[in-house]
């Protein structure tokens, strides 16, 4: 299937199909006319992709499951590697929202104050 049938079945973007490309994750061939072509197991692979983007690992994270993208990713057992990755990238992110979380309440804190002198 030409990329832009990969993007329709999967509701991804040809540029991220692109991007997922460059980044080792999908490949494809080329027609005579220079399209690209993917395989039918593609659109697993992007949605397994598109599965471990939504739960917030990285593209970078990603690349470390290449060999399990084809299989059934929602109800496999992670492998320890998985589980490492997983509990990385939930340090981060719970770091990124404690910084968050502290800036909203600076600024909220200084709009009560500034309410109070007005």
């Amino acid at each position: 299937m030409r990329i832009g049938e990969l993007a329709r079945r999967t509701g991804v973007s040809a540029r991220a199909l692109r991007h997922y490309e460059q980044a080792g994750l999908i490949t494809s061939s080329r027609a005579a006319n220079g399209y690209r072509v993917y395989e039918e197991g593609a659109v697993t692979r992007v949605a397994n992709i598109r599965y471990l983007l939504d739960a917030g690992l990285t593209l970078d994270d990603v690349s470390a499951f290449r060999s399990c993208l084809d299989g059934d990713m929602a109800t496999a057992p992670p492998s320890a590697r998985g589980l490492e990755i997983a509990r990385e990238r939930l340090a981060v992110l719970d770091a990124r929202i404690a910084a968050q979380t502290a800036a909203r309440d600076r600024l909220a804190k200084a709009l009560e104050a500034q309410s109070v002198r007005t």
